[in-house]
C-alpha cells in the first residue's frame, strides 16, 4: 500500500521515452560540468546560458520534460529522474507527491543572494497567501519562481467584437469555433469559476473542488459538449496556435504566448480581461534529490537558482515568453542597452504591468494537486468520453 501521495511503480505509465531522454542527458553529464535543468519549454533562455557559465564555471544541459503531473511522476520515479536531474522547472504546486516520494529538497533562501531582491515572493508567494501552494509545502520552501502568469482565454475581434468573460466559451453563438484545453486544472478550472461568478453552481472554492462540485461542473461541460460547443479539445501549444492562425476558432481557452505566436504569423487574437478573474499560478524550478549528487553540483544547482532570479534571465524570460519573472528584469533591461534594445526593454517593462495588472484583478489561483484529485481524474476523463 502505499503512502498518500506516494506513487506506486505499478502505477506509472510507460518509462522508455523518460529513461530515453535521461541517457541524452546523461551522456551530456559526462562531457564535464555540466548541470541537467530539465524544463517544460518556457525556462530556456534561448539556449544562452553564457552568463551563468562564465560566473560560475558550470555549462546547462536543458533537457524537455512534461509538465502533466503524471508525465513528471513517471520520469522522475520510473525513468531514473532522481540520478540524472539537477533541477526541474516545471509549473509549480506539485510539492506533496514530489516530497512524499523523496524527489526534491527544501530549499535555503540564504543560498540565493536574489532571493531577498525578488518582491514578488512576499508579495504573492509567501506563507498564508494563496500563491504559496506554489513554492512550499507545510511552512517550507521547495521551489524558486522562475515566472508567474494569469490565464484566460483569447478571440478572433474580427469574428466575435470585444469580449470580457468566460461566458463567450460556452454562447450558442461561438458553438462550433471554441476550443478548450484538455485539461482539468485549466479549463475545468476556469469552467468552475465562471459558473461560481455567474451563480450558476454551488462552487465554494473553484481551485479545490468537493467530488460533488467537480462533478456538477463536468455535467456541464458535458452538456455543451453534446451540444457541439467545442470544436476540439487541443492538448498541445503548435495545436492551439495552429487553431487560431487558421481561424479554424473564434474564442479558445488558452495561455498567452499562443497570442503572440499568432501575431508572429500574421494573425490578429486577443487575450481577454475576462471580468470573472484570471486563473493565476506560478512556475517553480525544484532542487532534485539527487541520488550520489556530490556537493559541488549542489553548489552550481544553487548558483544556477540564484541566477534564474536574476535581472539578465528574467528579462530574456519575459521577451521571449511573456512572462512576468521578477522584479529586476524590468530595469535590467533598461540599464543594459547594449544587451537590450529599447524597443525590448518597453516591451518587457508593458508584459511585466500587464500580469501585475493580472495578480491586481484576482480570480483563482490553478491548483494543480487538489484534495481529490482522484475525483477530478475520473470527472475529466467522462468529459473526455462524452
Amino acid at each position: 500500500m502505499t503512502r498518500p501521495f506516494e506513487i506506486s511503480r505499478r502505477g506509472l505509465l510507460s518509462t522508455a521515452a523518460g529513461a530515453a531522454v535521461l541517457s541524452v542527458a546523461g551522456r551530456a553529464k559526462a562531457a564535464g560540468k555540466t548541470l541537467n535543468f530539465a524544463d517544460i519549454g518556457v525556462g530556456d533562455p534561448g539556449g544562452d546560458w553564457s552568463g551563468f557559465t562564465k560566473a560560475s564555471g558550470w555549462n546547462v544541459n536543458l533537457v524537455a520534460i512534461g509538465n502533466a503531473p503524471s508525465a513528471i511522476l513517471n520520469v522522475m520515479i520510473g525513468g531514473g529522474g532522481t540520478s540524472t536531474y539537477d533541477i526541474i522547472n516545471i509549473v509549480g504546486g506539485m510539492q506533496p507527491p514530489l516530497i512524499s516520494n523523496h524527489l526534491i529538497e527544501a530549499i535555503d533562501p540564504a543560498e540565493m543572494p536574489d532571493w531577498a531582491k525578488d518582491t514578488y515572493i512576499s508579495e504573492y508567494l509567501t506563507e498564508g497567501k494563496p500563491g504559496f501552494q506554489f513554492i512550499g509545502y507545510q511552512g517550507r520552501l521547495y521551489g524558486v519562481p522562475s515566472v508567474l502568469q494569469g490565464d484566460a482565454f483569447a478571440y478572433l475581434p474580427e469574428k466575435t467584437g470585444p469580449l470580457d468573460s468566460y461566458a463567450a466559451l460556452f454562447d450558442p453563438k461561438w458553438r462550433g469555433y471554441v476550443a478548450l484545453e484538455n485539461n482539468y486544472t485549466t479549463a475545468g478550472q476556469k469552467t468552475a469559476l465562471y459558473l461560481k461568478k455567474a451563480g450558476l453552481a454551488d462552487i465554494k472554492d473553484p481551485a479545490n473542488m468537493s467530488p460533488a462540485e467537480i462533478k456538477a461542473v463536468v455535467d456541464f461541460l458535458i452538456g455543451r459538449k453534446k451540444g457541439g460547443q467545442f470544436r476540439v479539445l487541443w492538448s498541445s501549444f503548435e495545436q492551439a496556435v495552429d487553431l487560431i492562425v487558421r481561424k479554424e476558432v473564434y474564442v479558445i481557452d488558452c495561455w498567452e504566448p499562443m497570442v503572440f505566436a499568432a501575431a508572429a504569423k500574421g494573425v490578429h487574437a486577443v487575450y481577454a480581461d475576462p471580468k470573472e478573474g484570471y486563473l493565476l499560478w506560478a512556475m517553480a524550478a525544484y532542487l532534485v534529490n539527487k541520488r550520489n549528487g556530490s556537493a559541488a553540483e549542489k553548489k552550481a544547482s544553487y548558483e544556477l537558482l540564484n541566477f534564474m532570479l536574476g535581472g539578465w534571465y528574467g528579462a530574456k524570460i519575459t521577451l521571449l515568453r511573456g512572462y512576468m519573472t521578477n522584479p529586476l528584469a524590468p530595469a535590467y533591461a533598461a540599464s543594459h542597452p547594449a544587451e537590450f534594445t529599447a524597443a525590448e526593454a518597453k516591451k518587457i517593462a508593458a508584459i511585466t504591468a500587464n500580469v501585475k495588472h493580472k495578480f491586481d484583478q484576482g480570480g483563482t489561483w490553478q491548483n494543480r494537486w487538489p484534495t481529490h484529485i482522484d475525483a477530478y481524474e475520473s470527472e475529466w476523463q467522462r468529459f473526455e468520453a462524452a
